[in-house]
């Protein structure tokens, strides 16, 4: 028995993003469901954060949501497990109020409010949604009595990155699940496994901390063990690099960038001696219908004396803000940095 496993979905991020739900959708109807179809697979668990708000939902949103995934879903007649996460969840202390719940009913969904488990094939798994104060205790007793050989979650766990370079240092430790052959969980976007544990990370870019972090998701088979990884060919954050050093002018203006389109773009130019080129350049990247383009250019630091310095002008808020941390005299730098992480994602559900 073979079954797709997607996690953080957060339908509706960035404000309701319209950009974003056209980047969602094209996923969707160009890479998930015909992987689906093609390979006949006939169950779907999602580990956690189907909306983005928790406490509040845009009904173009869930328009769209339900037009390109749940629907897509339920008219294949799949069955679909849905482990909550916390952005499930309208009070971070309980589960009872979530929004599959609430806004789904019309759908075969099997939503999972608390520890449950579940035979797939020849494979027992403990499915375990977001674990809070009402359920803290309950969960960790259903894992300590738990014979499965598997476990699906939303977890927090010590010790992983939430992103690229930044680690989480609050949670469980991944000790607890120390028993089971393979723990598959949500929750943070970054794709990364220790031990038995698997962050399977995001379907897809939400903003440019995810820029080049390969998102995707997964088919578990519950007769090999066998996690088998399926890259979302498609991104919508990108970087251009411009030099026009020792090179073509014609070539330079003929590369096709087609991919850029609906995208956002940061150029980051590495050596510019021909303004007028440079020009033409932009002129050419804004032909291709990007969402926004931004440009980073050396004259932003006159002490660059090193390419990867001004690589670094285009990195994303976050990692930038890490670096200024890191450069101060702080005794707990990881407390601040998930402090401004933090603020971050806030900031962005509001923009």
């Amino acid at each position: 028995m073979k079954i797709a496993l997607i996690t953080d979905q957060h339908l509706g991020v960035r404000n309701d993003n319209l950009v974003l739900h056209d980047y969602f959708e094209k996923f969707y109807s160009e890479c998930f469901f015909p992987y689906i179809d093609e390979h006949n697979i006939d169950t779907i668990i999602t580990l956690g954060d189907i909306f983005d708000r928790r406490k509040f939902i845009n009904f173009d949103t869930l328009s769209r949501a339900r037009s390109y995934w749940f629907d897509e879903v339920e008219k294949r007649k799949i069955e679909s497990h849905y482990i909550l996460g916390n952005h499930d969840v309208y009070f971070k202390s309980t589960n009872r109020i979530n929004s599959p719940d609430l806004l789904l009913q019309d759908y075969n969904l099997i939503v999972h409010e608390h520890p449950t488990e579940i035979d797939f094939g020849s494979t027992k798994v403990l499915m375990l949604p977001w674990i809070n104060n009402e359920n803290y205790e309950s969960s960790l007793k259903a894992v300590e009595n738990s014979n499965a050989s598997v476990v699906m979650a939303h977890l927090e766990l010590q010790g992983f990155e939430m992103y690229r370079g930044a680690m989480n240092e609050h949670g469980l430790s991944h000790k607890t699940f120390s028993k089971f052959d393979y723990v598959f969980t949500g929750h943070f976007h970054h794709k990364s496994t220790k031990d038995n544990v698997h962050y399977l990370g995001a379907p897809y870019e939400m903003t440019w901390s995810d820029y080049n972090d390969p998102r995707g998701f997964h088919i578990f088979d519950t007769e090999t063990s066998e996690l088998t990884f399926v890259q979302n060919p498609f991104t919508i954050f990108n970087k251009v690099f411009y030099d026009d050093t020792d090179v073509n002018d014609q070539e330079l203006l003929s590369t096709d960038f087609s991919y850029i389109k609906n995208s956002y773009v940061k150029v980051v130019v590495k050596n510019k001696d021909n303004p007028y080129l440079f020009d033409l350049f932009i002129d050419r990247l804004n032909s291709y219908d990007p969402n926004n383009l931004q440009v980073v250019e050396d004259n932003l630091n006159l002490q660059i004396e090193d390419e990867s310095d001004i690589i670094d002008e285009a990195e994303d808020t976050v990692t930038i803000i890490n670096k200024y941390i890191g450069n101060l005299s702080l005794d707990n730098p990881k407390k601040m940095e998930q402090l401004f992480f933090d603020l971050y994602t806030e900031a962005l559900s509001v923009e």
